[in-house]
């Protein structure tokens, strides 16, 4: 791959402003089991090559699936085609951060190849999880996956970077859904990281199986959640998702200026806020931290070869700064934030989160549900819906427990909390501590078109909202 990468490097002609290429290899494994059923056993890979090319100042890509020499020089005269296509309708030419010539090497930390586990293995493992959960009675559905993902990848430019990286994404969950007198409750429980089979064995899946079990069947018989504005506690679990639509997204340059706007939306953080802004209260600090390496958003490096960052999105509750890409940044006067990805070989680079992280505090969770006299804890997300501008949100919960004189209560169902996104995070008096605070992995971001589907991950502790609108989830 090394060699073929360099290969495309040296046909790049000297006219360009700039040229990248990247060498990607992947494979893939995704094992489902159904109600005693095993509904998917498939393992592929694939291999390509795609090469961008800045050409009087617009962007031009293309790529193959054929890594053979005569193919290179097709690959790049389609990426210089489209570049001088893209020329004639462009507005203000594109000018590229400063970055200096990279070269390394990354590769995640594994103790267990999950591709060298056997097939078998696996599947017996999941169908023992579908073992247990087949005792409640009032689970209907039974749902338990493992994904493993494995990404090698060559990155070269016409500046004189070449990079090397070989990651490891996997991962597993159950889910259950409990179904009495057409009511539908669901409960899961899984995770997926940057790790080898070592993750998988850590979540300790069979201990957790029974719990998930029971809560389904109880959320069956708990009462509605009450509706109106009360204080929250919201668990690490929760925070992903919050963190992931109301500060992930909108923080996205390009989202910014307009890219996404017909396929995802724009943003309301708009560039006079940056450094000004007043997104959350004192307590609010998120990072965007490619160099996590246990986050499914941590690497060596970008897809446009700018090094793993560690950069503060919002601090003491203050916007400060994007998730930016080398032509991009510059339009704010600043440099890359290194957070161009691609789905494969065959997608150009696009902006994307990377491990977005709600930054520890000094509380306990129960010193968070302690400040509480009339609320609720709200754990694990089960619907959302946001705006297209990432300011109006309701998400719902698989759970919710009453909180009363700052002791938890009795579960309730149904439960949804909703919000103005700056409004609610001002409204944080509480973050929890490093004890607390969990790294989470997300499978399916989609974003750009034609799509892209990226892991991200979020590393989150509970947090405490005042005054927060809850109410019950309406089908």
């Amino acid at each position: 791959m090394r060699d073929f990468a360099v290969r495309i490097r040296g046909r790049l002609p000297a006219s360009v402003d700039y040229g990248d290429a990247r060498v990607v290899e992947t494979e893939y494994e995704h094992i489902l089991v159904r109600n005693g059923n095993v509904e998917s056993c498939a393992r592929s890979s694939d291999i390509g090559f795609g090469v961008r090319c800045l050409l009087n100042g617009a962007w031009g890509f293309y790529s193959s699936n054929r890594i053979e020499n005569s193919e290179i020089d097709r690959v790049i005269d389609k990426s210089l085609e489209i570049a001088k296509a893209s020329a004639i309708a462009k507005g203000k030419p594109l000018v590229l951060s400063p970055l200096v010539p990279q070269d390394g090497k990354y590769t995640t930390d594994v103790e267990k190849n999950p591709f060298d586990v056997s097939m078998e293995d696996k599947i017996k493992f999941l169908l023992s999880l579908d073992a247990i959960l087949s005792k409640y009675k009032d689970v209907k559905v039974r749902t338990a996956r493992m994904i493993s993902i494995r990404e090698k990848k060559v990155f070269v430019s016409t500046e004189g970077s070449i990079i090397e990286q070989d990651i490891i994404h996997t991962g597993a969950e159950i889910i259950t859904n409990a179904v009495k007198e057409g009511e539908v409750q669901r409960r899961s429980y899984g995770d997926f990281g940057q790790a080898g089979y070592e993750f998988i064995e850590g979540l300790k899946l069979l201990d957790e199986a029974p719990r998930v079990g029971e809560e389904a069947e109880k959320l069956l018989r708990a009462k509605p959640c009450p509706s109106g504005k009360k204080d929250i506690v919201i668990s690490d679990d929760q925070m992903v998702l919050q963190v992931h639509e109301s500060v992930g997204h909108p923080t996205e340059l390009d989202r910014v200026f307009g890219t996404e706007a017909s396929y995802a939306g724009t943003s309301f953080v708009t560039p006079e806020k940056l450094d000004n802004f007043k997104y959350g209260s004192d307590f609010v600090n998120i990072t965007a931290d490619a160099t996590i390496k246990e986050g499914l958003g941590g690497f060596g490096w970008d897809d446009e070869g700018v090094p793993a960052q560690r950069l503060y999105l919002i601090k003491g509750g203050i916007f400060n700064d994007y998730l930016s890409s080398r032509d991009t940044a510059p339009l704010i006067g600043r440099k890359s934030t290194g957070t161009m990805r691609a789905s494969s070989w065959s997608r150009i680079p696009i902006i994307r989160m990377t491990d977005i992280n709600l930054e520890p505090g000094n509380a306990t969770l129960e010193e968070l549900i302690d400040g509480v006299t009339d609320g609720l804890y709200l754990l694990t997300n089960k619907s959302w819906s946001i705006d297209d501008k990432r300011i109006n949100f309701q998400f719902g919960v698989e759970l919710a427990y009453l909180i009363k004189n700052g002791k938890l209560g009795e579960m309730v169902k149904d439960a949804t909390y909703t919000g103005i996104t700056p409004e609610f995070w001002n409204s944080c008096d509480g973050v929890g501590n490093k004890g607390s605070w969990k790294m989470h992995g997300i499978m399916n971001c989609g974003k750009g078109e034609p799509g892209q589907t990226m892991r991200v991950g979020h590393g989150t502790a509970p947090a405490r909202f005042r005054g927060i609108e809850v109410g019950v989830f309406r089908k």
